[in-house]
């Protein structure tokens, strides 16, 4: 599946079932809770791991459509903006980055 039909599929499914659609800065605090639940799910080597990452995904996906934001074209644009970077270690081993397109 692409990033846009799960994008549209959704925010289908978010109509359907009544939920939040609206809201930016709920859907903003929902995608932190649902973050913080997929660190906890890897620190503790739990199941539902990959299943809290995906709701992550789900509420991000949400967040783009309430802004009109086509999600999967941004990604292609910023991987493809990332590529063209150069990073270096300095003295104390941290990357930064010393080529490329700004943020």
């Amino acid at each position: 599946m692409d990033i846009r039909s799960a994008q549209r599929l959704a925010w289908e499914n978010k109509i359907e079932k009544g939920f939040n659609t609206s809201d930016v800065s709920l859907e903003f605090g929902l995608l932190t809770a649902e973050v913080g639940e997929a660190f906890t799910a890897w620190r503790k080597q739990l199941p539902d791991f990959g299943e809290e990452l995906a709701d992550a995904f789900l509420y991000l996906t949400a967040l783009a459509e309430m802004n009109g934001v086509d999600l999967e074209s941004e990604v292609e644009r910023k991987i493809a903006k990332n590529r063209e970077r150069v990073y270096a270690r300095d003295a104390r081993g941290v990357m930064h980055r010393v080529e490329g397109a700004g943020s």
